[in-house]
């Protein structure tokens, strides 16, 4: 299948999955109309930027960071919640980047990621059915017959929301608060009030030497503000409610392509990858930078001709492959497809989603995750990649930058009996601030390992020659 035959409106021919029935098509045509004309969200140049620091990841050249709320809401709506997410993932990155002496690329599940697929069409509560809530760009979360309609002009108010979120991670990024100095202060911070303290000072005081090392060299905020006081950051969201995306697919006007300017990065979920669904044929004729999440029940010649589709070109950087497989899944339903792609001499960039897979019911009825179940697969994860002599290329993670109570473990050691406290999720159920935090020191002792890895690997022919 070619480009030729490609156009954004496409899709309408293929059977399409987890869309909303609009009942009043008139209106759900009028909010189209309104959102192709409203200026880009994103821009074609910063997507083709992202997909050449993707292949940088592709090369074992870089590690992809993806974190952020499982939904965006309207109602949580805010500068802080921006802010304090914003601001893990730089925390994370840092210890990342330097963990596994290379660059980290960024991207946030934000400024879009307002839909979420369901289970069932439908939700039956004391006896009452009504519509499953499907994310605020569709529908309301509260259980009556007017919230759970799904209403097109919720499009609208997601692309306001989503154009302000943008404007203030730009203004976060480039005006001084990703300053590398303030964040490495922050975690020093978190260190010092995490109760690993011991396990994490040693990696912190090594951040910070080698920070001093760069300004005894001349490398400070003052200086190189470039460099120490700027950083890049990207933001993502799935592919899932293709009126809005089509809606603002634009043709970049320096290289006649299309470009989904709703986000720099989309991927494509487990419930939606069908070789001939709707989803899969709108964002193989887009030029972003794309994702699949590979689900345990997906087999190696299926994942062969998704990436034909995809990526017909094999171009490195345009496809990631996000693996969700659970934790006691993962080493036996990822090797293969490993395997496969390599063999085969694909370009991909190979990350991790150790949320999706995990996802269970405490005793309480409380959706959630336990944080050892998320780390365990994280690990599985690096060794299946150390085993095949591929590139562990990144984590995608479901978190925020709240103290929130919604994943059971970690160092805070949070209980069934501790999830009613700050449960607020619509959703899925996130790591907070201090769970994010520690993930990421855990997270840099697989990267050194497989730094370690990597550069005994390259030194053994040239010892052999």
């Amino acid at each position: 299948m070619t480009q030729s035959n490609w156009s954004p409106q496409s899709w309408r021919e293929k059977p399409a999955k987890q869309l909303p029935d609009y009942q009043d098509p008139l209106a759900l045509k009028k909010t189209e109309e309104q959102l192709s004309k409203l200026p880009p969200l994103v821009f074609a140049g910063e997507a083709r930027d992202l997909k050449r620091h993707l292949a940088d990841v592709a090369h074992g050249r870089a590690f992809l960071l993806q974190g952020g709320d499982c939904a965006e809401s309207f109602a949580e709506f805010g500068a802080d919640k921006i802010r304090d997410t914003f601001r893990v993932l730089l925390q994370m990155a840092v210890v990342m980047t330097f963990a596994g002496s290379m660059p980290v690329v960024k991207m946030g599940r934000m400024a879009g990621q307002f839909a979420k697929p369901r289970s069932s069409d439908d939700e039956t509560i004391d006896g009452v059915t009504l519509p499953s809530y499907r994310g605020d760009i569709i529908n309301g979360f509260e259980f009556t017959e007017k919230s759970r309609k799904p209403d097109p002009a919720r499009m609208i108010q997601s692309y306001y929301q989503s154009a302000a979120t943008l404007n203030l991670l730009r203004a976060f990024a480039h005006g001084g608060y990703a300053d590398l100095t303030r964040v490495h202060g922050w975690n020093l911070e978190f260190v010092k009030d995490s109760p690993l303290t011991d396990r994490y000072e040693e990696l912190a005081s090594e951040i910070d030497k080698s920070l001093s090392f760069m300004s005894a060299c001349g490398i400070s905020n003052k200086k190189t503000p470039e460099l120490i006081r700027k950083t890049e950051f990207y933001t993502c969201h799935e592919a899932l409610l293709l009126p809005y995306e089509e809606s603002l697919t634009r043709i970049d006007s320096t290289t006649g392509e299309w470009y989904d300017c709703s986000a720099h990065f989309l991927w494509i979920g487990a419930r939606t990858h069908q070789l001939d669904g709707a989803q899969i044929e709108f964002v193989r004729g887009i030029k972003n930078p794309i994702g699949l999440k590979c689900s345990p029940d997906l087999d190696p010649e299926t994942l062969l001709r998704l990436i034909d589709t995809l990526n017909p070109d094999n171009e490195a950087g345009r496809l990631t492959l996000i693996a969700r497989m659970g934790h006691d899944k993962v080493t036996d339903k990822l090797a293969p497809l490993v395997r496969a792609v390599k063999r085969e001499g694909r370009h991909v960039v190979w990350s991790c989603d150790p949320m999706h897979g995990n996802t269970e019911k405490a005793g309480n009825g409380y959706k959630t995750r336990k944080f050892n179940n998320v780390m365990n697969e994280i690990k599985g994860f690096f060794e299946v990649h150390s085993a095949e002599g591929t590139h562990p290329g990144g984590i995608h993670l479901e978190l925020t930058g709240q103290n929130v109570t919604e994943c059971t473990g970690g160092a805070e050691n949070i209980g069934d009996q501790d999830l009613s406290s700050r449960y607020h999720t619509h959703c899925d159920p996130r790591l907070n601030a201090n769970q994010a935090l520690e993930l990421a020191f855990l997270v840099a002792d697989e990267l050194r390992n497989a730094y370690a890895h990597n550069r005994r690997a390259a030194q053994t022919p040239a010892a052999a020659e």
